[in-house]
């Protein structure tokens, strides 16, 4: 063996294997890491969401991506586009109305939609038209008015009645009433009147505001 060779002895194997094991695991850490942080992010800031129907068009169409900011959840005005769990009003069969997520569900859903498992929760996009204690009423001819005033709805599709037949409610605190852009073909609020909870959305359901749209990149921007 020349001087310029070398041979490996045991304890420097032992030493390299240790060394790339080390390493391996602070790359699975990392890994492990980012992946807590995404959820966590998911959970309690922002999440994204397929939108799959055209019930919001033009405001939001089929296929569109976009991204829901889950901070001031609680804090939702007339006019807002906002993103709710329909589960306890819109679809109570699927779920104990008692059931509350608390802190893990929370997590959970996160996690759920980091990896895209569904975990039974039904979630919809639509518009806030009225808030707790708001009268809402709308008649085909004369439009949607909240608290005696004419609402304009410029987001409407050309030549869409405000409703298709007359409702006139009051909303209860700590409830909203929610209608989709395209009312001719958006079951909402409308469509549960007679239900438990009259279609009013409690507010502890909504889940976040749409701030803005990702896809398509020509539609880009927010709302």
């Amino acid at each position: 063996m020349t001087p310029d060779q070398h041979e490996t002895t045991p304890d420097e194997g032992v030493v390299s294997r240790r060394s790339w094991g080390m390493s391996g695991r602070r790359v699975l850490g990392l890994i492990a890491l980012a992946v807590v942080l995404a959820m966590l992010l998911q959970a309690f800031v922002a999440q994204t969401f397929f939108v799959p129907s055209d019930s919001m068009a033009p405001t939001v169409r089929p296929g569109d991506r976009v991204v829901v900011t889950k901070l001031g959840a609680d804090s939702v005005d007339r006019g807002d586009v906002i993103v709710f769990d329909g589960t306890r009003t819109f679809a109570p069969a699927s779920r104990d109305p008692h059931e509350s997520d608390g802190l893990i569900g929370r997590v959970l859903s996160g996690l759920s939609g980091a990896v895209g498992i569904d975990l039974g929760e039904q979630d919809y996009l639509k518009r806030v038209v009225a808030v707790g204690g708001d009268r809402v009423s709308c008649t085909p001819e004369g439009g949607l008015v909240v608290d005696g005033k004419a609402v304009a709805e410029p987001y409407l599709p050309e030549g869409t009645a405000a409703c298709d037949s007359p409702f006139d409610l009051a909303v209860p605190t700590g409830r909203l009433f929610v209608l989709g852009d395209n009312r001719a073909h958006s079951s909402d609020s409308r469509a549960h009147l007679g239900a438990p909870g009259g279609g009013m959305i409690p507010l502890d359901d909504v889940i976040g505001h749409v701030s803005w749209r990702y896809w398509p990149l020509t539609d880009l921007g927010g709302l």
